[in-house]
């Protein structure tokens, strides 16, 4: 059951952040280029298995857009807001596939389960 819950979690996270991205008519091109520069994170493992799980961990959790988010909302800057939303869709994406935080014992041990 919570593996189901964090799935759902995930997809409920991707679709409000995306409803607010294009409710804020934030441009689909720029979206599609953000959504795919998150996975940049996993060029990490170039420099093994230790580096990359970092890279892809601080890029896959959630933390780091929501305060990019609440200091673009709070100094009115739209391109925060735009790569914060966006960065939150591809992470609650990731996380309705089951795709979870890395462990370093491997890249398809997760958080969520083996992949």
């Amino acid at each position: 059951m919570p593996r189901l819950l964090l799935r759902l979690e995930g997809g409920v996270l991707a679709a409000a952040a995306l409803v607010v991205y294009l409710h804020l008519d934030y441009s689909v091109l720029v979206l599609i280029a953000l959504l795919v520069s998150v996975d940049l994170s996993l060029l990490g493992f170039l420099a093994g298995p230790r580096v990359g799980t970092l890279t892809y961990n601080l890029a896959h959790t959630t933390a780091f857009p929501l305060v990019l988010g609440a200091i673009g909302v709070l100094a009115d800057g739209g391109v925060a807001v735009q790569v914060a939303l966006a960065w939150l869709a591809h992470i609650g994406i990731d996380r309705a596939l089951g795709l979870g935080l890395k462990y370093p014992s491997g890249f398809k041990d997760t958080h969520l389960q083996r992949v």
